[in-house]
């Protein structure tokens, strides 16, 4: 009875009726797309320019989006609970107050350079992307590179680091992977717009860097926030202004669910000053991409070169497991399937596709994409 009342009493609340009226007159207008939209806003969604519910700014202004990262928060801690029991109790607590886990000369001398060999010496199937005055490649790690690549295979499939991933990703989960190459100065152009501290998303999700090479700190290193994907009041706070107010940002990417945060307002939510990556190859960087990082600045033409992996899954799931691209049929096509569907949504539906394909491609060679 306690539970009928409850639900009785929020179901009466002005607030709750606010909603269900603008949830109403959505509906009303284009059910079509209040059906899909609702079904992004129960999962990844994050996009408050194609999302009517998400970027609506009465629910925004009721408090929609606080609402969300709230619940996506929860949730991932819950899942990282049952995850640590995985893991290096050090390594989780180096995430749980920093955001990311740092390991140093990952793989044992001998393997790396047989992991170098592999990943730097023979050419790979590339997409290449160009923004600002930069060019990210990245070369597919699908089953056919794995067959010709028994020490990236071996790796990739070692409990250990994937365990590492499942826990900074709050899931048991399968990533896409990559050889992955950021090419600075390749055109006279802004700065590549990924120099701008971000979050990804409004939830936990997870990249991952082996460095292939040296970076300096001057070479467009990573950088993160430490501390910066905890979900305090005060982010909840300035999460949810920015909600309010965000048909008036002039960054497409921030409308889009990826916020910039600027360095005072770091400063103001409590954060650690950024961190710069400038670490030595055979490190190990996976952070949780909620917390606020970028690119580093490059004061001349560099490359940057590393194994890269990145995983998202619905952040709302009780569950850590069930991950239906772990199947065998799907666990290693996943970057050609993506590939293909980013090609068949530009050729049918005329939606923009960045990733060019420039056919097979070493991770040291100079850009191919050089002008839009």
């Amino acid at each position: 009875m306690q539970l009928f009342k409850k639900i009785k009493n929020m179901a009466q609340r002005e607030q709750t009726q606010q909603i269900l009226a603008e949830l109403k007159t959505l509906a009303k207008n284009n059910p079509k797309k209040f059906i899909l939209d609702s079904f992004a806003l129960l999962g990844e969604g994050k996009s408050f320019e194609d999302n009517q519910i998400i970027g609506n700014a009465k629910l925004n202004e009721l408090g929609l989006h606080r609402l969300r990262v709230q619940w996506a928060s929860y949730m991932a801690e819950r899942r990282r609970a049952y995850l640590s029991h995985f893991v290096d109790q050090a390594d989780a607590q180096q995430f749980l107050h920093q955001g990311f886990i740092l390991k140093e000369n990952y793989l044992p001398e001998h393997e790396f350079k047989a992991l170098q060999k592999e990943l730097l010496e023979q050419p790979l199937n590339a997409r290449e992307m160009l923004q600002g005055d930069t060019v990210t490649r990245r070369m597919a790690l699908d089953d056919v590179a794995l067959k010709q690549r028994p020490v990236t295979q071996k790796l990739l499939n070692d409990q250990g680091w994937k365990s590492l991933l499942n826990y900074v990703a709050s899931f048991d989960l399968q990533p896409m992977y990559y050889v992955q190459s950021i090419i600075s100065h390749v055109r006279k152009a802004k700065p590549d717009p990924q120099t701008h501290l971000h979050s990804d998303t409004f939830h936990s999700s997870v990249k991952a860097w082996l460095f292939l090479t040296d970076v300096k700190e001057d070479e467009g290193p990573f950088v993160y926030a430490p501390g910066s994907h905890r979900v305090t009041e005060k982010r909840l706070q300035w999460e949810y202004e920015k909600s309010c107010e965000i048909s008036k940002a002039n960054d497409i990417l921030t409308r889009r669910g990826s916020f910039r945060v600027t360095s005072q307002e770091l400063e103001t939510l409590g954060y650690n000053k950024p961190k710069a990556f400038a670490v030595k190859k055979n490190t190990l960087v996976i952070a949780d991409t909620y917390g606020f990082h970028a690119r580093g600045q490059s004061v001349r033409p560099s490359t940057r070169i590393e194994l890269w992996a990145y995983a998202r899954r619905n952040p709302f799931l009780p569950w850590v497991g069930m991950d239906i691209f772990k199947l065998p049929i799907l666990n290693q096509k996943l970057v050609p399937i993506y590939w293909q569907g980013l090609d068949i949504l530009e050729k049918r539906y005329q939606r923009h596709n960045p990733w060019k394909n420039v056919g097979q491609r070493y991770a040291n060679e100079s850009a191919v994409i050089r002008s839009k």
